[in-house]
């Protein structure tokens, strides 16, 4: 195809469909052809608002980052690569001379290169180009559809395992049942998790859990009149260790604990449920100033982490545990759309539900000229 198509947002509130030039490839860069791409909640911030923290849209800015497509183009560097090869695109391209990407924390490279964060533009169009070392061939029994996941299944997949540190027989707490809380569930089942705890305050939500991974499922109570949110977060805590018969050491405690919601009660409640000597991991970012109980964090030693996308490894890994059928992504693809229905399918992502009232918990756009039904 000689045309590049786009979805592009022009300004808050503002899409629409261009033509872009097709990008020219460097020695050790690839071509994507672009076949499907899920739908963030960072995509979705971005058309609502405009920003993300520091990061502000001042420039026309092509959405999408959750993608995978077929090889092209190659550069004439490129060994393992060829044209008409499927692969899962990883959409952060970084300098790898600084101190952070040789110390191997890559996702922190100041310079990095991130589609659909301003300025720069992401996959939702016919071609992507990156460096050729970030598109991971799928394996057969991985569809390109599972290949657009393995993207936030990383960034579980960074949070539990690497971060995380999550052994076999582990127990771990979910803060939060949206795609990513639901993928750090799978990734601890897959690791031989010894019971998985799901907390949300979606009922449905829950129950979805309940039959993807999670082995148990807490429904928060309701905030009392006059309740100040610490107090109610550490009465959350006592509710939840009661019913659940979590303690604070042996075998019935908490080892980890994800927080994928990034809600202050959500926050609170993870510091008291966690063991002494614990790991909590900070996945969801809600308001960035929140109220924690530093005394919990002192007293039991609780290793507090930020996760912030995925590092080496983590597509590999990703990838490895859906070919080997030990993560199912497919349950989670709740709407798919046609390139031309980006728009419905941005606002289907945003109320939480298609217009027939189904909830979404993933909505996959095709790439141009493809069928929602080719997966």
């Amino acid at each position: 195809m000689s045309d590049n198509l786009s979805f592009v947002l022009r300004a808050v509130e503002d899409v629409a469909y261009e033509q872009r030039q097709i990008p020219e490839i460097s020695d050790d860069q690839v071509l994507v052809e672009v076949k499907k791409t899920g739908i963030c909640g960072s995509d979705v911030h971005y058309l609502v608002h405009g920003r993300i923290g520091d990061f502000i849209v001042k420039n026309p800015m092509v959405l999408g980052h959750e993608s995978s497509g077929i090889v092209a183009k190659v550069g004439p560097d490129v060994k393992h690569l060829k044209v008409g090869d499927r692969v899962a695109m990883e959409p952060g391209a970084t300098c790898k001379r600084c101190d952070v990407c040789k110390s191997g924390r890559y996702e922190l490279c100041p310079d990095i290169i991130f589609a659909a964060t301003p300025p720069y533009d992401g996959t939702l169009g016919r071609y992507y180009r990156l460096p050729a070392d970030l598109a991971f061939p799928l394996p057969n029994n991985v569809s390109l559809e599972d290949g657009a996941m393995i993207e936030p299944l990383a960034v579980g997949v960074h949070s539990v395992s690497n971060l995380g540190g999550f052994r076999a027989n582990q127990s771990i707490v979910v803060f939060g049942c949206g795609p990513v809380g639901l993928l750090c569930m799978a990734v601890a089942k897959a690791l031989g998790a010894a019971r998985i705890i799901a907390v949300d305050i979606n009922p449905a939500r829950l129950e979805f859990a309940k039959g993807y991974a999670a082995t148990d499922i807490h429904l928060p109570p309701s905030l009392e009149e006059g309740e100040t949110r610490s107090a109610y977060s550490r009465r959350n805590a006592e509710k939840m260790k009661k019913d659940l018969g979590i303690e604070d050491r042996g075998s019935k405690s908490i080892d980890l604990v994800i927080d994928a919601s990034g809600a202050e009660i959500s926050i609170q409640t993870a510091l008291y449920v966690a063991k002494s000597g614990g790991v909590v991991v900070q996945v969801g970012m809600g308001n960035p100033n929140v109220t924690i109980d530093i005394g919990q964090l002192m007293t039991k030693e609780l290793n507090y982490k930020g996760s912030f996308r995925y590092g080496p490894g983590s597509y590999p890994l990703a990838i490895s545990l859906v070919a080997q059928g030990k993560i199912d992504l497919k349950p989670l693809v709740t709407h798919r759309y046609a390139f031309q229905d980006a728009i419905t399918a941005f606002q289907a992502t945003r109320a939480g539900k298609s217009e027939d009232g189904k909830g979404v918990i993933k909505a996959i756009i095709s790439g141009p000229d493809v069928s929602p039904d080719a997966h």
